[in-house]
């Protein structure tokens, strides 16, 4: 299999992530690619019609795109259990969550650093971490049981969008409103799995 790659982008990292979990680094060849939302890699293209990564190509199936769908296949194939079924809708849930604010943050970048300073719109930007902090402040005060319960694929999606914040973000304050997260993912970024993808 092959993975449509960048060190930094956060989706890309939950692959990446889970890869390291399941200790199959052999088994997937990263293509990385230098790619954003103005100019689309060609090989990006080539294996996701929409030009998004990552993108996991394989020899015996079409290429899977999306993070969730990627992660979801490689828990099922290597047997890794991480959206069990007995919570399976809650793991989906929170691993939306924390897509979410990805997400959110990832337009704020493209906002600073793709759009001509003349026309940015700083009430888009400031809506886009509204969405980022409240849904930081929904895992604080519905879901810090599910963090601390047994590994699942959405407590790493919730560290690497944590991650992703204060890499990309570093200006923008939430731990004080969200202790116990902030204390959780202290400790949880540790993982060897999350410091072996940490960007740089």
């Amino acid at each position: 299999m092959q993975l449509i790659s960048s060190p930094i982008s956060p989706f890309v990292r939950k692959v990446r992530t889970l890869i390291e979990e399941a200790g199959k680094t052999d088994a997937v060849q990263e293509l990385v690619v230098a790619t954003t939302a103005l100019d689309t890699d060609p090989q990006a293209k080539a294996a996701n019609p929409l030009g998004k990564i990552p993108a996991l190509i394989r020899a015996d199936g079409p290429t899977l795109y999306d993070s969730r769908v990627i992660t979801r296949y490689l828990s099922d194939i290597w047997s890794l259990d991480l959206y069990p079924q007995s919570r399976l809708y809650e793991t989906l849930t929170l691993e939306a969550t924390a897509d979410g604010i990805m997400e959110s943050c990832v337009l704020v970048v493209y906002e600073s650093r793709l759009r001509p300073e003349e026309l940015r719109f700083k009430p888009w930007t400031d809506a886009q971490l509204a969405k980022a902090l409240n849904g930081l402040a929904a895992i604080e005060n519905r879901w810090m049981s599910h963090l601390n319960g047994p590994l699942d694929m959405a407590q790493l999606a919730v560290c690497i969008a944590i991650d992703y914040l204060e890499f990309r973000l570093p200006e923008v304050a939430w731990r004080a409103d969200c202790p116990t997260l902030s204390a959780w993912h202290n400790a949880f970024k540790e993982r060897p799995s999350l410091v072996a993808t940490r960007p740089a």
